[in-house]
């Protein structure tokens, strides 16, 4: 297992109208952010935004341009109109790589979440930045960090150039 680069960098993006009108806190951005620290990395954020692919293009290309090595976001991935997580990313995003995703999904289901293959969550990169969606529960990013937490070492060695 390969070790977390120096300096890596992790920005934390919360998209729910709820949470970012004050209804309710966001747990689910609070738990990814946790547990990107606890991986090593340096953590922006959560950055809480509405369900408006606008707004979640916006921040997506920022932190694009600001070379952030991964960002991770929570909500806005389910059935409802709402939902438009997957659309701003798909927005940004250079190259896919679906294979992330259908691993969140699967390790939900295959651990007692049948739901979880009905997020619509996609994943893949933009410049040097790893972009994945996972869902908007605490449950959905403790799955996401199960299945990333021991790639990311190695996707960030990857994006930053070096040898794999």
């Amino acid at each position: 297992m390969s070790e977390l680069p120096t300096g890596a960098q992790a920005l934390v993006v919360t998209a729910s109208n709820r949470a970012a009108a004050g209804v309710y806190e966001d747990r689910s951005g609070a738990a990814l952010a946790a547990g990107l620290a606890e991986l090593g990395f340096e953590v922006e954020g959560p950055k809480v935004r509405p369900d408006d692919v606008d707004e979640l293009e916006d921040v997506l290309r920022a932190a694009v341009d600001a070379h952030i090595d991964v960002v991770l976001t929570t909500g806005g991935t389910g059935l409802s109109p709402t939902d438009v997580t997957p659309e701003a990313t798909r927005r940004v995003l250079e190259r896919e790589a679906p294979g992330l995703a259908e691993a969140v999904r699967r390790y939900g289901a295959e651990n007692g979440v049948p739901t979880s293959v009905l997020s619509r969550g996609v994943a893949g990169t933009a410049g040097r930045t790893l972009i994945v969606n996972l869902p908007g529960s605490t449950g959905g990013v403790q799955d996401g960090l199960a299945v990333l937490g021991p790639l990311l070492p190695h996707v960030v060695s990857q994006l930053r150039g070096g040898d794999h």
